[in-house]
């Protein structure tokens, strides 16, 4: 039985609910509705629940997910998603600034900073912490600092904790041969593609426009398989964020935001603004927030500040003030700055956010991005292993963490060379012409797009 993940509607409604309580609705009487009814909660950690819900189950979740639409906020005016209302929430907002300079060497470092961390987190993505810390620990590989490997891992070990199906034949040590397939690099090269061919004054609906030339189906998780079908069912932007998709605060626009910061070195304020239009076809409110944070942080890198906390503290002044994200960040630099060990600070985000947050929310991947990247100092190694040491939307954390860091090393010869080698400079995708492209290619691709007046 085909049983297509993130769009069933009683697999929808569970994660709705969830959703709507850290939004700032009370969804309690229409879950009352579902339980009664033998509604099941939501997959906790898969994309759809193991049985298909009876029609009438099905019927009702439709209904129950446009009541939950429709309950107010308590935090609408807090959390705004339209880009006038951000700035208005953002004292410090970063002023216009002429686009500065950045070197196809420096976007080499950060296209390969990006392959490698997601790479490294990729054999774990879905495990829990413990589980993340037993793998590493058998192999003398803790506190992490390395790729991880089978070799040497006990077999009870490995059936209690099982790497990543998809991943583990591509993404430990003994069988890493380039850069596999994954969407964390799928999205910024869709990213690149949406520059060439449209330019800076890109529309949102560009971007679902090259989604549905470029973009297999099946290659979109989440928020963004959500909005694909509601563009299929001929929903247009940004009610493709808000119709039926619980997960618009999720992780997905934030791995688009890199071409946008690697393109506009220096303007973290125009990087922000890219990131928004791009985020609005998904996301909403903190999922938005998420990818213009990283967008910014990452124009100012770009841009030639070398000292990571100045970057963070750049990324930060585009995030609303009294949002949750801003709340989750401000955390979790003062975790960084109080613990000297790092699991320290894992084990403190993880029992502020694990029990509320699905493992791809936005909020506690950014937060746990941020303190890995401000207790590494930025340094490559350190900042891309405490983020996948920290658990949750691993490949992600680490592709986020290593874009960054690749990006204040400068050029790919400061990444060390354990990092770099087994990529063999060769990424694979589904995205129109690029498989088995270069990241030196890629690099002067971008390069282009932000020097293009």
């Amino acid at each position: 039985m085909l049983r297509l993940t993130w769009v069933q509607p009683e697999d929808l409604l569970g994660h709705e609910l969830v959703q709507a309580r850290l939004d700032g609705r009370e969804p309690a009487r229409i879950e009352a509705r579902w339980r009664a009814a033998g509604g099941p909660a939501a997959p906790e950690r898969a994309g759809a629940s193991p049985q298909r819900a009876s029609r009438y189950l099905r019927l009702l979740a439709e209904d129950l997910l446009d009541e939950l639409a429709d309950l107010p906020s308590r935090l609408a005016e807090d959390e705004p998603t339209d880009l006038a209302g951000i700035r208005a929430a953002c004292p410090d907002w970063p002023a216009p600034r002429p686009r500065g300079e950045t070197t196809p060497l420096a976007l080499e470092a950060a296209w390969l900073g990006r392959a490698a961390g997601c790479l490294l987190g990729k054999p774990v993505e879905k495990l829990p912490l413990d589980g993340i810390r037993a793998l590493a620990r058998a192999t003398g590989n803790w506190p992490l600092t390395t790729w991880f490997t089978a070799r040497g891992v006990p077999g009870d070990l490995l059936a209690q904790y099982p790497w990543n199906r998809r991943s583990a034949p591509t993404s430990l040590a003994e069988n890493i041969d380039g850069m596999p397939e994954d969407d964390d690099l799928d999205y910024p090269l869709l990213g690149l593609l949406l520059l060439r061919r449209h330019g800076r004054g890109f529309r949102t609906a560009d971007v679902a426009a090259l989604w549905l030339d470029e973009l297999p189906p099946g290659r979109a998780f989440t928020a963004e398989r959500v909005a694909f079908r509601n563009l299929l069912c001929g929903i247009e932007p940004p009610h493709t964020a808000r119709h039926r998709n619980p997960f618009r605060e999720w992780i997905g626009a934030l791995i688009r935001a890199d071409v946008h910061g690697w393109t506009n070195p220096g303007d973290p304020a125009a990087a922000a603004e890219q990131a928004h239009r791009d985020a609005l076809l998904t996301h909403t409110a903190n999922g938005v927030y998420a990818a213009m944070f990283t967008a910014a942080t990452l124009a100012a890198a770009a841009g030639g500040d070398k000292d990571v906390h100045a970057c963070l503290r750049t990324g930060r002044t585009v995030v609303p003030d009294r949002s949750r994200l801003a709340g989750a960040i401000d955390h979790a630099l003062r975790l960084a700055a109080r613990h000297e060990d790092f699991d320290d600070v894992v084990d403190e985000l993880h029992a502020t956010y694990a029990a509320t947050h699905h493992w791809v929310h936005a909020i506690p991947n950014t937060a746990l991005t941020v303190a890995a990247l401000a207790h590494a100092g930025g340094d490559f190694g350190g900042s891309v292993c405490r983020a996948v040491s920290g658990g949750w939307d691993t490949d992600s954390n680490g592709a986020a963490a290593g874009s960054v860091a690749g990006l204040l090393a400068g050029t790919p010869e400061a990444l060390p060379d354990r990092w770099r080698a087994p990529l063999k400079n060769r990424l694979a995708t589904t995205v129109a012409d690029f498989d088995g492209t270069g990241f030196d290619t890629l690099a002067r691709l971008t390069h282009l797009e932000a020097t293009r007046s």
